[in-house]
């Protein structure tokens, strides 16, 4: 049995964590035990074992402790290393989509923009609560790539859980297909979608 303690981490780290375990158990199986302080935590882990076909049990073992087991089988298949880890959104919680579609902030000279938009991000990122979803398009693309000084704030941002997404499209035009370094390409369909379904949209 392996025990995987992830009190007090937010998602995905919990999920990860147990992830992490369960290929470390390799392909004879066993227990994996984890224990987080939150109800959405239980969901997150309880869902992943689903999607997997881990047998799964919960308890509540005081306030703000939970233990969630899972039991892997002899062969079951295993987490892999860059499969998406998806959050569930705790009731209450706003579905905030940030849109950023160009490489400044603002108008006027731009160095200062590009401070700016430098500065609002590495803002973002050290927010307790963080957006779900942020969609880069246009002249925002490069933000997502090869020399950008966001990189590292955006991927910390990705680690905690967030959706970052990249027109395909704007890739192309501007030659940054190749060059992408964080998150994923999406489409226009998919931008329209997440901003239709948006509570909040911050446009920095």
């Amino acid at each position: 049995m392996l025990k995987v303690n992830a009190m007090g981490d937010t998602c995905p780290i919990p999920v990860v964590k147990t992830k992490d375990a369960i290929r470390r158990l390799g392909q004879q199986g066993g227990v994996v035990e984890t224990l987080v302080d939150n109800e959405i935590a239980v969901q997150n882990l309880t869902k992943m074992a689903a999607q997997k076909g881990y047998g799964v049990q919960s308890e509540k073992l005081g306030e703000n402790e939970y233990r969630v087991t899972m039991t892997v089988g002899a062969g079951a298949e295993l987490p892999k290393e860059d499969e998406e880890t998806v959050c569930l959104v705790p009731a209450g919680k706003k579905n905030t989509v940030v849109v950023v579609s160009a490489n400044h902030m603002g108008e006027g000279e731009g160095d200062l923009g590009k401070n700016l938009l430098k500065a609002f991000i590495y803002a973002l990122s050290q927010q307790e609560t963080l957006p779900g979803t942020i969609l880069f398009y246009n002249g925002g693309a490069a933000l997502t790539c090869e020399g950008s000084l966001s990189l590292e704030d955006l991927q910390s941002m990705a680690d905690r859980g967030v959706e970052i997404l990249t027109c395909g499209t704007c890739l192309n035009f501007y030659g940054l297909t190749e060059k992408l370094r964080v998150g994923g390409v999406t489409n226009m369909y998919d931008i329209v979608e997440k901003q239709m379904a948006a509570d909040l949209i911050v446009r920095p």
